[in-house]
């Protein structure tokens, strides 16, 4: 007697070294999935935590403004691009910037925001690039600037020179 019939008979048979199991079944605790989900929460709570930082803000400070200057402000270039407009540029003091040998100069403060509810900042003094400087004729009389705050320090978008009187 032989065990050739319990043993499948002529059907193909895999054979290896290891016994093999056949089953594809994801398991509900297995760590690769409770690593996706940990990821998954921990990038929608930093997208929750940044949104309101993103969002626009009219505090009422430019409802008195002419129509028109406003309109030119926002019409603004230099050779840098568009200025923005006047919320965007600060006015400086005639002790804040200088021209010496057709160059501007200006300072301005460091950083573009506040260390620790801190009073004064340090003022750095900042070269302004000749297409930066704005060319046409300034219809508000006070100088202003456009700094552009970035990870390797601050730069001048546009610069408007005032009368210096």
């Amino acid at each position: 007697m032989s065990n050739w019939i319990d043993s499948g008979g002529d059907e193909p048979r895999q054979y290896s070294a290891r016994p093999t199991i056949c089953k594809n079944e994801l398991r509900i605790g297995s760590a690769a999935r409770w690593r996706r989900v940990t990821k998954l929460a921990c990038a929608a709570a930093l997208i929750a935590l940044a949104v309101p930082f993103g969002h626009a803000r009219d505090r009422g400070q430019f409802v008195n403004t002419n129509a028109d200057l406003k309109a030119w402000f926002d019409g603004l270039r230099s050779g840098k691009g568009p200025c923005c407009s006047d919320a965007d540029g600060s006015a400086l003091s005639d002790t804040d910037w200088e021209s010496k040998d057709g160059h501007y100069r200006v300072r301005i403060p460091r950083l573009g925001y506040m260390l620790d509810r801190q009073q004064q900042q340090e003022m750095v003094w900042v070269d302004v690039p000749e297409e930066a400087v704005i060319s046409e004729p300034n219809r508000v009389g006070r100088t202003m600037v456009w700094p552009i705050y970035g990870y390797t320090g601050v730069t001048i978008r546009c610069f408007m020179p005032g009368s210096m009187t």
